[in-house]
């Protein structure tokens, strides 16, 4: 973190914290922190084309009128003057949410998400859009209409997807937070490819509510209707350099918001009843696929450091709940995809159409080419048991710690350069396919670096218990000094 004494053309360096508390005890100003930003992604953007569509004048303009309300001792939000980026398929008035899709990239969006308005609302200053692949649907983030976003620690290998702009302006120091959304590790797997951090919420906590969208028919405009993956899975989430930033930040988005289909009507706070911390258990593999060895290496040293700081931590061989729910997700995600594949077959870049015909390919492998509607139907059934058996598991006093990936960050476009290879990430990546299918919150937190990259582990809470997983998170985080990239 930079100190009090940061020039002003440095104040990227500084955590979102730090520049809120300084912005509000006026010892620096919203400009000077969107100056210090936007010098920062000149400098740094042309290389890594981690944001797209930034308008200077406009942030400067916003990061103005916040400062002007700090003069007139108006109430602040606890993110005053930070500035945030906000993903691009995330409606943001004015912007065209356009999911790296060309054809569309031209209709202004006319209000904001909720996730969006509550940042807003909290004081932060939305700077530049984050780039995604095409339909924000890989865990890569190129596309025909923007380019491919780099991978700060190494251009060769992917900075994470979908939201992958994000986690590697953050690395490069371009903002100090970043909006996310997570229906297949979108959040957890860039922040930990560019090693900063990530968290999936539990689901309804943080709104996912966005202003209908509508297709254009030969009779006229017809609203869409979503899949029922998206509003059972799918998370809006926050994205810092830092576990304390994070939990400053889900506190600011989680708005309670009755328009989201699971959003809940008041919100979930900490207890302060004194309670022992939570016991930890350690699921380094489902049977499936063997890790890395850097990545047992990173979850053997998060659990050293969880057992240093007087967490109870077991080492359990095996979960069959988590390979289950990993496999549910193949089924679900892709029967639901189906129904739209002819639109990004249509829409789409060659990168998606070679991506889905693959993703196709491995989930045919567990499930069969056309799974039978009672298959998906008795899918469904079976996630509610699951989430039941895994709260009765966690409950409020136990923590999972696992992977993020059985693998270090992919080669780019590893997943469309042959089946074969896009099998094995659909495989790696169970710690963040079985998330999403139960709903629960996860965060994954940098822990070393290995020949290059940044390495990290995931902790998993029980429902709404998102201050224990950060308080593990900020421990696991204490010993991993020099991981998050500043050069």
């Amino acid at each position: 973190m930079a100190s009090t004494t940061t020039a002003p053309d440095e104040l990227w360096q500084c955590t979102a914290t730090e520049l809120a508390a300084r912005i509000r005890a006026r010892d620096i100003s919203a400009v000077d922190v969107m100056r210090s930003c936007l010098g920062r992604i000149e400098e740094a953007n042309p290389v890594l084309n981690a944001l797209v569509d930034v308008r200077p004048d406009e942030a400067l303009a916003a990061a103005d009128r916040a400062d002007r309300a700090v003069a007139a001792g108006e109430e602040l939000g606890p993110l005053h003057g930070v500035p945030v980026s906000i993903k691009i398929n995330t409606d943001q008035r004015g912007y065209p949410t356009s999911n790296g899709v060309r054809a569309l990239s031209h209709r202004p969006a006319e209000g904001d998400a909720a996730c969006v308005s509550a940042l807003r609302a909290a004081g932060a200053v939305p700077v530049g859009r984050s780039n995604s692949p095409s339909f924000s649907f890989r865990w890569f983030s190129t596309n025909d209409l923007y380019g491919r976003t780099l991978n700060p620690w190494d251009h060769g290998r992917t900075p994470g997807g979908s939201s992958g702009g994000a986690a590697s302006g953050l690395a490069a120091g371009m903002t100090p937070l970043a909006q996310g959304n997570d229906i297949g590790g979108s959040i957890r797997f860039p922040a930990a490819c560019c090693g900063v951090v990530g968290l999936r919420p539990t689901v309804g906590l943080v709104s996912d509510w966005a202003p209908p969208a509508y297709a254009e028919t030969p009779d006229g405009p017809v609203e869409l209707d979503f899949p029922p993956t998206v509003h059972a899975m799918a998370v809006q989430g926050p994205m810092a350099r830092t576990v304390g930033d994070v939990r400053l930040a889900l506190a600011a988005m989680s708005v309670p918001d009755l328009r989201h289909v699971h959003g809940i009507p008041a919100l979930r706070r900490p207890s302060a009843d004194g309670r022992d911390r939570p016991k930890v258990a350690v699921v380094r593999e489902i049977g499936t696929v063997k890790n890395h060895p850097a990545v047992d290496r990173a979850v053997g040293e998060a659990a050293a450091r969880l057992t240093e700081a007087g967490y109870e931590v077991e080492e359990l061989a095996d979960m069959p709940l988590l390979a289950e729910a990993s496999r549910l997700w193949s089924l679900l995600i892709t029967e639901d995809i189906r129904l739209i594949r002819p639109v990004v077959a249509r829409l789409g870049d060659d990168s998606i159409r070679t991506a889905l015909d693959n993703h196709f390919a491995a989930a045919a492998e567990l499930w069969g080419e056309r799974p039978e509607l009672e298959t998906y139907i008795n899918g469904w059934a079976r996630r509610a048991t699951l989430i039941t058996r895994l709260q009765e598991l966690l409950g409020s006093d136990r923590l999972l710690l696992t992977p993020v990936c059985a693998e270090p960050a992919f080669e780019q476009d590893a997943d469309i350069t042959e089946p074969g290879r896009a099998r094995d990430l659909f495989t790696a990546m169970w710690p963040m396919t079985a998330v999403p299918v139960l709903g629960f919150p996860a965060v994954t937190v940098p822990v070393l670096v290995s020949e290059g990259l940044p390495i990290g582990a995931q902790l998993i809470g029980g429902r709404f218990e998102e201050h224990l997983v950060l308080d593990a998170a900020e421990v696991i985080e204490a010993g991993s000094e020099g991981v998050t990239l500043w050069s």
